[in-house]
């Protein structure tokens, strides 16, 4: 026998939108949720609610999936029953739209698009998703601008400052395969960083574990610490710029917070620009070379293509900005080897 929704304490909802009220809701997890994080999910469901609420009642225990207190990043599988507690309507926010130019500024940054996939060359400045006083990323900016697309959701992310390549799944079912393929480490991450000094260690494997910390006023900073989780970067130089900076290619194995920038600065090389981990003297050193913003940059992705499993390739360009400091650089360095000879 089937059950009925007049046995439960509250209503019972599909995984469609659930709308705030004063009772408890259950919801149901379907074909379309699997292997969806709980925080997501959530977001989603509830789309009038501010994000900073969804994350508090999960903290305060009081969502459940199959009466069990559960995690930001628990993942869903079909038939889950998700608990949402009463979520009042003082709770809503006024709707807001990403602005015209935010909308337009995204779109032209797409790199490739299929059915299943939209990859975007994100620029430096712009956050993947609102939140921590923005009101929009990238994604809320291609929601916006492409409405038909209704279940567009960030297969990773990047640090705001950190530009290049960024995944977006158009559909669940392509979520679910590329969110594998992540946990699995079967996606190859390739970086492009102007790190600061002359670097002298060869190609190098760092594999430091890393715990985050949350400051005062919710600044996230990450460290090595022997109680973090494992994350793995392999480092190696491309060019060098005298003692002055090394431009390298990292490959990532792990995608963890902060990640690159903490390897590099705890092996004496932090990356150029970066204001948290960075080096003071030399990014002051490097704005004379036109150096504004991180030098990082999320240049290559390859993974499997959902559905047919056919290899898949994309690079991001550098921006003509990046690219500018290289010149600047390399300039000064030519000439300096010349005075030398």
């Amino acid at each position: 026998m089937s059950k009925s929704s007049s046995s439960l304490p509250a209503s019972h909802e599909t995984s469609a939108a659930v709308t705030p009220g004063k009772g408890v809701s259950y919801v149901e997890a379907n074909e379309g949720d699997v292997g969806q994080r709980l925080d997501n999910y959530l977001m989603r469901v509830l789309k009038t609610v501010p994000k900073s609420h969804v994350y508090r009642v999960v903290r305060k225990g009081e969502v459940r999936v199959n009466g069990k207190r559960a995690k930001p990043e628990t993942r869903l599988a079909l038939g889950d029953r998700v608990r949402i507690p009463p979520l009042h309507m003082e709770d809503k926010p006024v709707r807001a739209t990403p602005s015209h130019s935010l909308q337009q500024f995204i779109t032209d940054a797409i790199l490739f698009e299929d059915k299943d996939i939209l990859i975007v060359n994100k620029p430096a400045g712009v956050a993947v998703h609102g939140g921590s006083g923005l009101a929009f990323g990238v994604i809320e900016a291609l929601r916006a601008a492409r409405p038909e697309l209704t279940e567009l959701e960030l297969v990773h992310r990047l640090d705001r400052d950190t530009s290049g390549v960024l995944l977006i799944a158009k559909r669940r079912a392509a979520l679910r395969e590329l969110h594998a393929a992540f946990r699995e480490r079967e996606m190859t991450k390739r970086y492009l960083a102007l790190v600061c000094g002359r670097w002298e260690l060869g190609s190098k494997r760092i594999e430091l574990p890393l715990l985050t910390n949350q400051k005062q006023g919710g600044e996230r900073m990450v460290r090595v610490h022997p109680d973090g989780v494992s994350a793995l970067s392999i480092f190696v130089p491309q060019q060098k710029f005298g003692k002055l900076a090394t431009l390298m290619a990292i490959e990532i194995g792990t995608g963890r917070t902060h990640q690159i920038r903490v390897h590099a600065a705890y092996a004496g090389h932090p990356v150029a620009g970066d204001e948290k981990y960075g080096d003071k003297s030399g990014n002051e050193a490097l704005r004379e070379y036109g150096l504004k913003r991180m030098f990082l940059h999320a240049h290559t992705l390859e993974f499997a293509r959902p559905g047919t499993g056919e290899p898949f390739s994309i690079t991001a360009p550098l921006s003509d900005e990046l690219n500018s400091v290289l010149a600047n650089l390399k300039k000064v360095s030519t000439r300096r080897n010349k005075q030398e000879l």
